[in-house]
């Protein structure tokens, strides 16, 4: 664009003859030059006209490039902010056999650094200094048992001291016959006292250690050996999420979880694992499971419910409830309770994990998080402490993290999270505005185990339906009529419940026999039903005979309506 705009300015610079008026594309994307001339100028002619018309209309297709490249970007932006459901995400199998040749390199490669972790005692936080090398080190400060031997005992016959030099002068005159004749005598004994001294040393030196002296080097050695037990016996019972380290076939779904949160690097799993039991072991985990809280309310914010169309277990996250008025005092009103809170929620995971999930390879070791953000300004500053622990210690749990209820902040709550998940993490993100939560729910949840509140048919204390009833759905177009013919062939109770997401509809229920002299009963009158209404109707009737009862449904709207229904056939003797 920038030689574009040299090469114009050059030709204006060398002729002042032509006026540009304006440039434009036509459909076709071709460039028309439309020259507006002034009064009285003289029209350029020959090379110059061409060389700046030339420029004129690389500059046109060049802004004409440049304006199709931003249309298409803002196009694109347009479209990403309003899919708010991401691409579906494969999970992985937990199967060694399926992991390619680097992972299974880099599992082999982590199994090495475990054990070799286990055997030093890297996995707990003040390892005990070993009793064997204690006594080793208490032995080495002694002086050998050698260095011990007493001095050989002195002979029964003392010799006398030497007298003094003046003493010796003295007598000398006078003893001297007397030390010649006794020479010999004194010679013979010396030689007696010398060889009863070596004798004595010697049988010392040679003499073997006694048995006591040996039973400390044994007592060492059956020490060292019951240690080496105990220690083998140890690291056998590091566990995390109650499963043993490098036990069982479990272990290897555990390990791999590890590495796919750090990219199949073996030691950057391992860091994550060490760090993670240690922070068990310090945050008292095996202790908490049986801690008895005393926050029963706080599972209105947080809750396990059903699950989803893979079967994995589906926890719901409500934080409009943890920001309402009679939760968010009993959670974060001060430090003790935002402990409190904190202690309960890790509680809670690890129950849902140790009690839901299946380690061995194949199972279901991973969740589907639900996070409800109606009447919300957003997860609490609070919950961020949890967030990060969550991630750090609890790595590759989630198999779909599904937002509903989003408000306008979404994009920024998403772009804040971001850097608290990996990116595998982030690739299982899903979004769906207040409008389309029900919908987006039903596409992983089947709606016999989504909440009511959350579009499904679910709920608590029902007498009539389970979670095993499974529901039909039905989609009605514009202007619409759907009937539901339900055929029943002897006398029983049949009872039925149903719902139009968001309701605006005619509904109606009549009961036709087969017989043709029998009369058509209306069970329930047509009737407009709003959005105000209870969300789920629930009909039942007495059949005394065969035929049908045929359930009408009218949708006057403009747009499409999903229809949920079910029912079940009760016994006569049920009925009575």
């Amino acid at each position: 664009m920038a030689e574009v705009s040299q090469s114009k300015a050059a030709a204006v610079a060398a002729t002042e003859e032509v006026v540009v008026g304006k440039v434009a594309l036509t459909p076709t994307d071709e460039v028309v030059k439309q020259l507006d001339v002034a009064p009285a100028p003289e029209v350029v002619k020959g090379p110059k006209k061409v060389a700046l018309l030339s420029a004129l209309a690389a500059e046109a297709a060049a802004e004409a490039e440049e304006k199709r490249a931003c249309g298409a970007e803002k196009e694109a932006a347009e479209k990403a902010a309003s899919v708010f459901q991401a691409v579906s995400f494969k999970e992985e199998s937990s199967l060694v056999a399926d992991l390619e040749d680097h992972e299974k390199k880099a599992l082999d490669e982590m199994k090495q650094l475990v054990r070799a972790a286990l055997a030093s005692g890297e996995f707990s936080s003040a390892p005990p200094p070993p009793a064997a090398s204690v006594a080793k080190e208490a032995k080495l400060e002694e002086p050998p048992a050698s260095t011990l031997v007493e001095a050989p005992p002195k002979p029964a016959t003392e010799t006398p001291a030497p007298p003094s030099r003046q003493a010796e002068d003295n007598e000398a005159p006078e003893q001297q016959s007397a030390a010649d004749k006794n020479t010999v005598t004194a010679n013979e004994d010396g030689a007696k006292t010398l060889e009863a001294i070596e004798e004595t040393v010697v049988s010392v030196a040679a003499t073997p250690p006694p048995e006591e002296a040996m039973a400390p080097v044994a007592a060492e050695e059956e020490a060292e050996k019951t240690d080496a037990a105990a220690a083998a016996s140890a690291a056998k019972e590091v566990l995390i999420w109650g499963i043993p380290l490098l036990v069982d076939e479990r272990s290897d779904t555990v390990l791999i979880k590890f590495l796919r949160a750090r990219d199949f690097k073996a030691k950057e799993a391992m860091a994550m694992l060490k760090n993670a039991v240690l922070w068990r072991e310090e945050f008292g985990i095996e202790a908490l499971l049986s801690e008895d809280l005393g926050v029963p309310e706080l599972e209105r914010a947080v809750f396990m419910h059903g699950a989803d169309r893979a079967g994995h277990p589906v926890c719901y996250n409500v934080y409009g409830e943890l920001q309402s008025k009679g939760l968010y005092p009993l959670a974060f009103a001060d430090e003790k309770k935002k402990k409190r809170f904190l202690r309960w929620r890790i509680q809670f995971l690890e129950k849902g994990i140790r009690n839901l999930l299946d380690f061995t390879p194949g199972g279901i070791s991973t969740m589907v998080q639900v996070a409800d953000l109606k009447n919300s300004t957003g997860p609490a500053k609070e919950l961020r402490h949890a967030f990060a622990l969550l991630q750090d210690n609890y790595p590759e749990f989630v198999a779909k993290q599904i937002f509903i209820n989003v408000p306008w902040w979404y994009l920024a709550f998403n772009r804040m999270m971001s850097p608290f998940f990996t990116q595998r993490t982030r690739s299982k993100f899903v979004f769906a505005r207040p409008s389309n939560t029900a919908e987006t729910l039903s596409k992983y949840i089947a709606p016999e185990l989504v909440p009511v509140r959350y579009g499904g048919l679910s709920k608590e204390n029902d007498p009539d339906f389970t979670s095993s009833d499974a529901v039909t759905e039905i989609t009605i177009r514009p202007s619409m009529r759907q009937a539901i013919e339900i055929q029943v062939t002897e006398k029983c109770l049949l009872v039925w419940e149903l719902r139009v997401l968001g309701w605006e509809v005619t509904y109606g229920a009549e009961f036709v026999p087969r017989s043709e002299n029998g009369y058509t009963v209306i069970v329930q009158k047509e009737r407009k039903l709003v959005a105000a209404d209870e969300p789920v109707l629930k009909g039942s009737f007495k059949i005394g005979e065969a035929g049908k009862i045929v359930l009408t449904v009218h949708n006057s709207a403009s747009k499409r309506k999903k229809l949920l229904y079910r029912y079940k056939i009760k016994s006569s003797a049920e009925s009575t």
